[in-house]
């Protein structure tokens, strides 16, 4: 194919993807800022997810934060009530003003320093039966009102005992503002690693939680940390990759600077993703971590050397045209993965499996004979 060629074909393969995206929108139209206006607590009616979120992002004129990048982090804490008819995957949105009944809603919103929010999160991971933190990273063309509502959306159907923490960077929530996340998203990657140090004082075991170019984001945090000698901030971490949208060769160095991890990093894959095909192809043809074949003997071999997990996941079902978004899905089931070690094929163990959504269990994959 002629470079001219090559560059058409990727153009149409973004309009594509920009029309599944404008699809999506056209169904359930993006929120904005205005659903950040707290309510005030008497009026929630379900569940209240408390998030607590450091951002990179700048403040916003108006209410919460824009796509601006901001010179030092911002902290802030957010009570959302999840409404009595939530349906476990879906965001229900408010369209108009938002009524606790039927919407998420924000029911009170504060403003913190770096200190206090840290002794806020102690505090409540010390009341909590884990003792733990999770630490959720969002992907590209995320507003923040969308990572935070989505946090909330993840932590309730997960039935998350810890303490939900958003690290909210500035992406630009927009379809073909591609490069301009990755250079948000590298502008945020000492800042995260700064919030794993602190959140290492006073807490149990941190989940860190990328997806997609946050997960991108969320291994660099490692490797910052890693050179930076911070090697026992490492050893108190968790990592889930869902959809990480990481070149593999790029992934590949980047873990041997971090080394192996005390618990295995979980990949959550999809080799259908259409997303995460139009990243590969715009990244000249550089296949993704998110899109991996598991039935590969060679992803399996250096699954097991980096210590990762990588599980196909793409038997669960998702609206998502992409198919970018299936861990939402996921979300309500991990903790019976957790909890279900079985054969040693539990969530701890590195290698390659198959998410089996029949039976929602862990499967070796049937590998497949390497062609010669």
């Amino acid at each position: 194919m002629s470079q001219q060629s090559r560059g058409w074909h990727v153009l149409r393969l973004m309009l594509l993807y920009c029309a599944a995206a404008l699809i999506l929108a056209g169904c359930s139209p993006r929120p904005g800022p205005d659903v950040l206006k707290p309510v005030g607590s008497s009026a929630a009616s379900g569940q209240v997810m408390q998030i607590y979120v450091a951002t990179t992002r700048a403040k916003a004129s108006g209410i919460g934060y824009s796509a601006e990048r901001a010179s030092e982090l911002s902290y802030a804490v957010y009570d959302v009530s999840i409404p009595p008819t939530h349906e476990p995957g879906q965001i229900e949105f408010p369209s108009g003003e938002a009524d606790p009944r039927t919407d998420f809603t924000v029911v009170e919103r504060t403003e913190l320093d770096r200190g206090t929010f840290l002794a806020g999160i102690r505090r409540n991971s010390r009341q909590s039966q884990t003792g733990t933190a999770g630490v959720f990273v969002h992907g590209y063309n995320y507003s923040f009102q969308e990572s935070l509502f989505r946090l909330a959306q993840i932590s309730a159907d997960a039935n998350i005992d810890g303490v939900p923490v958003l690290f909210a960077w500035p992406s630009d929530a927009h379809p073909l503002a591609y490069v301009a996340d990755r250079e948000g998203a590298s502008f945020s990657r000492d800042a995260l690693a700064d919030l794993l140090a602190d959140m290492n004082h006073g807490t149990g075991r941190t989940l860190l939680f990328g997806h997609s170019m946050g997960a991108w984001l969320s291994i660099e945090a490692l490797r910052t940390l890693k050179l930076r000698g911070a090697r026992h901030v490492l050893d108190r971490l968790d990592v889930i990759l869902a959809a990480p949208d990481i070149d593999i060769h790029v992934f590949d160095s980047q873990m041997q600077v971090i080394g192996t991890m005390k618990e295995p990093i979980v990949a959550l894959v999809s080799p259908d993703d259409r997303a995460l095909a139009l990243s590969g192809r715009l990244s000249a043809q550089r296949p993704r971590l998110g899109a991996l074949a598991v039935d590969d003997p060679r992803v399996v071999a250096a699954a097991k050397r980096s210590n990762v997990q990588v599980i196909d996941i793409s038997q669960i079902e998702t609206d998502d045209l992409t198919g970018h978004g299936r861990y939402i899905r996921l979300a309500a089931l991990y903790p019976r993965l957790v909890a279900t070690e079985t054969q040693g094929r539990g969530v701890r163990t590195a290698g390659a499996f198959i998410f089996d959504a029949l039976e929602e269990a862990l499967l070796l994959p049937v590998v497949r004979a390497r062609a010669n």
